[in-house]
């Protein structure tokens, strides 16, 4: 399911509903406290065991458990030890994932040890083969695979060309001077720099990678949680650690090195909802820097996945179709039209049809028995003289050199886009080999036709010709536009209740409940639990107090 898409319901609501504890093998003990604190917020008995408890509290933990007072116990993968499983954030199992954790490839062995409990495998950043081998590594041969789809229609996808980068942020968060959000950079350096820089301009900004203290590191989430904190410059370290439902921005200030990164760290913006922006800035350099990190470590085959994976997240970045096609087409989810909510959509490029060169493109990667990738197909088109051309014997095809008068980028795009629109298909598995789907048979025998972009050296950058600015609006859940002053109003509550509890701003309510308020103004309690996120754990110990404030409010207003 989507970064924010529900997945913690998927076993939070089967523990509620079953006999004993549901154990959570959770990567993060940040992400474990967030997930408590929102748990015990909503009336749930949970709590989390990890290093980061003294003994007298690891004792305190186990006695409730062992006297069945616990609903939900979270652990890290090494602490393992009760009954039920439930396996969070499971690409982590995989050695040439994004984010490998080597202390989960011991989960494998819970299905032996424990055969008839039942067990769950959670991930949101899983392309088919990830998910075969989570599937192979945790012993769940037997398991249903369901995939809810990737989706998260709320956050716009914009990437802009790199030109006076930190210019670029800065007025980017200058037009969003209430927001906050996360700068991801891909040094330690880089990111202990642009914040800096940014604190120097007056903006609120911290940096965080592994290379800090752990109290430091420390500091900075929780002020990033409370609202304390505007922005974060963080390394990937920052990552699955944040369950902040009210970040409005991501930027990428370097692009990452595959798109289950990118689409694990854009999709931390947005979790409650409410519009949000995912923006890139993108250089070519910043290819070839990524490209020297993986070539400098690790073995043969990891380096080979990796660079796949590099040169898929830099076809993402140079697209001219509908970003959100492509960031789901890597998925295997197809979309049946553009989204209108990414800066290709919006700024949308010169089309023409492509129909002659799409058929040139996908005879070609038949006449070669689909066995080969983009390099080699495009070689063979515009009639190259390779060794591998002359070893296949390559240079007899009755495609090769018909694409002569197109340049080889211009061949990249026409793939790309072929692929993005899902008529070829890659495997990342075997070499990233190009196949053909049943969707280019039509185009093939001369039955359907495609319309492509023409390629242009960069994406346009947004909001040119005064395109993209704001973000979208997206209606809120009541039955009319939320007040703005109330909803500040509201927040500020909010942030004092928070405060005095020592939880995050979003455990008492999230934004989109606040403007869910904001728009019915309740008077009552009854109308108040008609308020989206307001269960009856919360109506009982907060609704008196938000009632009061909406009628000062109101009051004040006349």
């Amino acid at each position: 399911m989507p970064t924010g898409g529900g997945k913690s319901v998927c076993y939070q609501i089967p523990a509620l509903h079953r006999a004993g504890v549901a154990i959570v093998v959770s990567p993060l003990i940040s992400l474990m406290k967030d997930q408590v604190d929102a748990l015990v917020a909503n009336g749930v008995n949970a709590a989390c065991y990890n290093s980061a408890l003294d003994e007298t509290e690891s004792r305190r933990v186990l006695a409730r458990l062992h006297a069945g007072e616990l609903d939900l116990l979270y652990v890290a993968p090494e602490r393992l030890m009760s009954d039920t499983f439930a396996i969070d954030e499971a690409h982590c199992v995989l050695q040439w994932g994004h984010d490998f954790r080597p202390e989960y490839v011991r989960l494998g062995k819970l299905r032996s040890l424990f055969p008839d409990v039942p067990m769950i495998a959670l991930t949101a950043t899983a392309d088919p083969q990830t998910r075969a081998d989570i599937v192979e590594r945790l012993g769940l041969r037997d398991a249903a695979c369901r995939v809810a789809g990737f989706d998260r229609p709320n956050i716009r996808y914009v990437v802009v060309p790199k030109n006076r980068p930190f210019d670029q942020l800065v007025n980017f968060l200058a037009e969003r001077p209430e927001d906050g959000g996360i700068v991801y950079a891909l040094s330690r350096k880089r990111v202990e720099e642009l914040a800096g820089k940014l604190t120097a301009k007056g903006i609120a900004a911290v940096p965080y990678h592994a290379g800090l203290p752990t109290s430091e590191r420390t500091r900075a989430q929780e002020a990033f949680q409370r609202d304390d904190l505007r922005v974060v410059v963080a390394t990937v370290a920052f990552g699955m650690g944040i369950d902040k439902p009210n970040v409005r921005f991501v930027v990428h200030y370097d692009i990452p090195k595959n798109i289950e990164g990118y689409y694990q760290e854009t999709g931390r913006a947005g979790r409650d909802g409410l519009p949000a922006e995912a923006r890139l800035l993108y250089g070519a350099g910043d290819i070839a820097l990524c490209r020297s990190l993986i070539e400098s470590s690790g073995n043969e085959d990891q380096k080979r996945i990796e660079l796949h994976k590099l040169r898929a997240m830099a076809g993402f970045a140079e697209a001219v179709t509908c970003r959100r096609r492509v960031l789901l087409g890597y998925f295997g989810e197809r979309l049946d039209a553009d989204c209108g909510n990414c800066d290709i959509c919006i700024d949308p490029p010169e089309r023409f049809d492509a129909t002659e060169d799409a058929r040139k493109a996908l005879s070609c990667v038949h006449r070669v028995g689909q066995r080969f990738g983009v390099g080699h197909v495009i070689d063979i088109l515009r009639g190259a003289d390779t060794e591998k051309i002359r070893s296949f014997g390559h240079s007899m095809l009755s495609t090769y050199g018909i694409g002569a008068s197109l340049s080889k980028e211009a061949w990249g795009s026409v793939f790309r886009q072929l692929i993005h629109l899902g008529y070829l298909g890659q495997d990342m598995g075997n070499y990233a080999v190009l196949r053909l789907t049943e969707k280019a048979w039509p185009l093939l025998h001369g039955e359907d036709h495609v319309t492509l972009a023409r390629l242009r050296s960069m994406p346009i950058p947004a909001g040119r010709k005064g395109k993209e600015r704001a973000s979208p609006k997206m209606p809120c859940r009541g039955e009319g536009p939320a007040d703005e002053g109330l909803f500040q109003a509201l927040r500020i509550l909010r942030k004092r209740l928070a405060e005095e509890q020592h939880v995050p701003s979003y455990v008492v309510f999230s934004d989109a409940s606040l403007r869910d308020m904001a728009a019915r103004a309740p008077v009552d309690l009854v109308a108040f639990a008609g308020v989206s996120g307001v269960g009856g754990c919360k109506r009982d110990r907060y609704g008196d107090v938000f009632l009061k404030a909406i009628r000062d409010y109101l009051g004040s207003k006349g």
